[in-house]
């Protein structure tokens, strides 16, 4: 058995590490890979395309790093399909931050996004992030239209069957051919991208120029005037970004006449919609209680995403969704699980208190507790470790050896203040333990350059304990990670309304280590 294989990692008596090396093979053993509880990404997407193709275009790294350019390729992929699969068009992105996820899914996929981020200023720098986007938004859209003629055009040449979609690639096959999916057959493009002033039907002679399809884009435009002006009228107001190159009056206008200048803006702009897409940054605090409605005034069948959602708001995004019947999927990557709240943690009874961990009854019965230590290892990154990026040994010495400082010198050893970044902007260990005294507002002048040296002196050569410690931290961070991601998983399996849920890993480790996933489709009777 399992026990019997890593029984001997551990002295029975002292409980003292004893065996490296099948230390190391057992927290392989117990990591997701290891586990085989993943659902491969591929077989996600075929089951959700059926037989049709994924939509190329926009390249991400023309406007994000290297990192945020991946995350936000694979994951917007995948948000897309089982959008499109669920036949709904509003997406809300929940610690949208300053709006790359939320930006591409309007653009490159046509939805209807809201962003919602308790940071004022990340939702400022979304609305200006997004302003420059649209200088670009004529070229961007296009491409992603003559990519998407092209499909469909190739599609009717293939003419594939309706029956194709199905979800056998997922053993519970929550994906069946009963969603609210178009017709294969026949699909407007008005529909797929509504923020584009057009319709054009995807026919085997949808390439002919002819004098109906240019009546029909005319009325499309129309209509689409409307539709932007109706979408005015349910929005609060600081979701609309008003279309107008002169400034308002500083005096106090009434309501009745912001709303006149609003639908006056968008009126003058409406020849011109395929430039507004439909991405709205919002800032709200969200919790477990937060009702959606109160935020988004037109809210509708939708799915909410999660892009390292921090701490108990990626727990609290899986809560909304199996309480809300509006909403029809998730698909949340989490991160930050030192931030996450654990009900076990501290003896304190909190029945109402609604916790970060655990979520799921079965580690609730056991009263499971992790801690913040083993909360902080499971934030490390394995995979960057084994390609070479080293922990930074020296900032942790640093670190390991102010704390003894602070317990001896100042007796404390306890506090909820947060050094920080100090260590990048110090010139030596004196200076980072100033620096460090000041922001803890410590008085620093009680402790001479020598004593400080003198306490570096007295641990310097214990720093190759320290980095072997922290190494068997991160061997360790994995197994961790996997109780977090299935406790989340074991909720969502409990709930009576939900198809199908799984975990995904979405992304290369070694670009972004917090890259799995957590998503569901609710029930057809839900739909």
């Amino acid at each position: 058995t399992d026990g019997d294989t890593f029984s001997n990692v551990f002295c029975e008596n002292s409980k003292k590490l004893i065996n490296v090396h099948l230390f190391a093979l057992a927290a392989k053993y117990y990591s997701l890979p290891g586990l085989g509880v993943c659902t491969p990404l591929e077989d996600i997407l075929e089951a959700l395309r059926g037989d049709s193709q994924g939509t190329s275009g926009i390249k991400t790294d023309e406007f994000m790093n290297n990192k945020k350019s991946h995350e936000v390729q694979v994951m917007s992929e995948l948000v897309g399909n089982i959008a499109n699969y669920c036949g709904i068009m509003q997406v809300i992105d929940i610690g949208s931050g300053k709006g790359y996820l939320s930006s591409f899914l309007s653009m490159q996929y046509n939805l209807k996004v809201y962003g919602i981020d308790s940071s004022n200023t990340n939702t400022n720098g979304a609305h200006e992030r997004n302003r420059k986007l649209k200088k670009h938004w004529r070229a961007y859209q296009s491409r992603g239209r003559a990519n998407l003629k092209n499909q469909r055009l190739e599609k009717t040449n293939d003419k594939p069957l309706e029956s194709e979609i199905k979800g056998e690639a997922i053993s519970e096959k929550p994906l069946n051919n009963d969603s609210s999916l178009q017709s294969q057959d026949q699909v407007t493009i008005e529909y797929l991208v509504p923020s584009c002033g057009f319709t054009e039907v995807a026919t085997s002679e949808a390439s002919k120029q002819t004098e109906v399809d240019l009546e029909a884009r005319t009325q499309s435009e129309s209509e689409l005037t409307e539709e932007v002006l109706a979408i005015l009228n349910v929005l609060p107001a600081d979701a609309v970004e008003v279309f107008s190159s002169s400034q308002c009056n500083c005096r106090e206008l009434c309501e009745e006449e912001k709303t006149q200048r609003k639908t006056t803006s968008l009126k003058a702009q409406a020849s011109k919609s395929s430039e507004s897409n439909l991405y709205f940054p919002l800032t709200s605090c969200i919790t477990a209680d937060t009702e959606l409605s109160d935020i988004i005034t037109d809210l509708e069948d939708c799915m909410m995403v999660g892009l390292h959602t921090c701490g108990d708001l990626a727990a609290n995004t899986l809560r909304i969704f199996t309480a809300k019947p509006e909403i029809k999927a998730v698909c949340s990557v989490g991160c930050c699980y030192h931030l996450l709240s654990e009900q076990f943690e501290n003896q304190e009874e909190c029945p109402e208190e609604v916790w970060g961990f655990p979520m799921c009854q079965y580690l609730k019965d056991r009263g499971w507790c992790c801690g913040r230590n083993a909360r902080m290892s499971a934030c490390l990154a394995l995979e960057r470790v084994a390609v070479g990026q080293m922990l930074p040994t020296e900032s942790l010495f640093y670190r390991a050896v102010l704390q003894v400082i602070i317990e001896e010198i100042y007796g404390v050893t306890k506090s909820d203040q947060h050094v920080g970044k100090i260590f990048s902007r110090s010139s030596s260990f004196i200076d980072y333990v100033r620096k460090s005294l000041k922001k803890l507002e410590l008085d620093d002048s009680k402790l001479p350059d020598s004593c400080i040296m003198d306490y570096y002196e007295k641990y310097k050569h214990r720093m190759n304990e320290l980095e072997a410690f922290n190494m068997l931290k991160v061997i360790l961070a994995p197994c961790v990670e996997v109780l977090i991601l299935l406790d989340r998983l074991c909720y969502l399996k409990e709930q009576d309304n939900i198809a199908w849920s799984g975990l995904v890993k979405l992304f290369d480790p070694v670009k972004s280590p917090r890259c799995y996933a957590v998503i569901a489709l609710k029930k057809q009777s839900w739909f």
